[in-house]
């Protein structure tokens, strides 16, 4: 016996066709409607903590226990939730993702030992949040990292765009920053310039600018602390 269906032909039509405009418009994206189809919650934050303890156990093979973070107040566009476990440096964390796709960075050097940032997890996992997007924030063009200090505005660490990345690859299997670049703006290079981030013909890049560049198509992804 087939299953009855639910509701007449022509209502079905109706939602269809305004399921379709939605998508034609881009009210609806295909990441929106692969959540429905998985009976999950399409307007919850992306990456729940349970979520985030699924992916650092399969992609980084470790159980992590997260009762005592302390999660920041979500605020009205800021849907991207990212949490940074202890022992997420730059350099593993750029490792990883050249196991994953090809990555270049301008330097030869440990990433460890000519990267700082504002934020780290030497002592134990912190959360941020971001807008949920593939590209950094228009809302930040042409502002630099000096720019940004001057406002009061936090900017992405080289840690949290590198755990983006692989994040959003493990979600999607693709890339973010396609045409635009994200200015790291929350971390610094041993001479005082900024990480910049973006993909280049699928290859991840790691390069830097100076701490005064500002440019249409460099722009900072703000963080929600």
């Amino acid at each position: 016996m087939g299953r009855k269906i639910v509701g007449s032909m022509s209502e079905w039509s109706g939602i269809l066709k305004d399921l379709f405009r939605q998508i034609d418009d881009g009210s609806i994206s295909l990441k929106d409607l692969q959540v429905f189809l998985e009976h999950r919650n399409p307007f919850e934050a992306v990456g729940s903590i349970e979520d985030w303890k699924n992916f650092y156990r399969d992609t980084f093979g470790i159980e992590v226990d997260f009762s005592e973070l302390q999660v920041p107040k979500k605020e009205e566009g800021f849907d991207r939730l990212i949490i940074v476990v202890q022992g997420m440096t730059p350099q593993k964390l750029f490792d990883k993702c050249k196991e994953l796709f090809p990555c270049w960075k301008w330097t030869d050097e440990n990433l460890d030992e000519v990267v700082s940032s504002e934020r780290t997890s030497k002592n134990g996992a912190y959360a941020v949040w971001f807008r949920d997007r593939i590209e950094a924030d228009e809302e930040l063009k042409n502002l630099s990292a000096n720019n940004l200090k001057e406002q009061g505005i936090n900017g992405i660490t080289l840690e949290e765009r590198l755990l983006y990345k692989l994040k959003y690859f493990a979600e999607t299997g693709e890339h973010l920053d396609i045409v635009n670049i994200t200015l790291c703006s929350g971390s610094r290079d041993s001479g005082g310039s900024v990480p910049v981030v973006c993909c280049w013909r699928d290859e991840l890049q790691v390069n830097w600018c100076s701490s005064g560049v500002h440019d249409g198509a460099l722009r900072s992804r703000q963080a929600v602390l």
